[in-house]
């Protein structure tokens, strides 16, 4: 642990807290692509697969319960809860496409051709490029409303703090 790493959790539980307040006060979840949110609940299942079997720390075992929940409870409310007010025709982002490259990249280029290595490496290149839909769903649209704006900014911060750890030499084992 050191202060690069608890930099970007902090930033990116912003992020959720943020996107969650904003749906749930609202009780609407116009503004955010459910597409994004598919992506990263991808992400978090396949760089956490490993939660029943590889203990860390209890600070990392609480994180990985925790984006797991927040990344499934979005999902809830953006496709169950207040799906009335989702805007599909505006996210229409083919995402399908996003996977299948951070699939084949995961598969070609990883430290150890593993299970859990490619899958914790599929999640890595995922993540980079899982806010696509949501940056395409404000170009269709042509309005960044002030809560996902913020949102997307808290992302793109907390990708900032991981850019700046990993390029300090250190590795994310988690």
């Amino acid at each position: 642990m050191n202060a690069f790493r608890l930099a970007g959790d902090l930033h990116h539980l912003a992020a959720i807290i943020i996107l969650l307040f904003r749906i749930y006060r609202s009780e609407s979840c116009a503004g955010f692509s459910g597409k994004s949110q598919v992506l990263f609940a991808l992400v978090f299942s396949a760089r956490y697969a490993d939660l029943m079997t590889n203990f860390v720390s209890i600070y990392n075992s609480i994180m990985k319960v925790v984006f797991l929940t927040t990344s499934y409870l979005t999902l809830y409310l953006i496709y169950c809860r207040f799906k009335k007010t989702y805007e599909a025709n505006s996210d229409s982002f083919r995402f399908e496409f996003l996977i299948l490259i951070a699939g084949s990249l995961a598969l070609l280029y990883n430290h150890e051709f593993a299970s859990m290595e490619i899958l914790w490496t599929f999640s890595i290149y995922l993540e980079a490029i899982a806010i696509i839909p949501q940056l395409y769903m404000f170009y269709n649209t042509k309005d960044v409303s002030m809560f996902p704006g913020h949102y997307v900014f808290a992302m793109g911060s907390y990708r900032g703090k991981i850019q700046k750890f990993l390029f300090c030499g250190n590795t994310l084992t988690s």
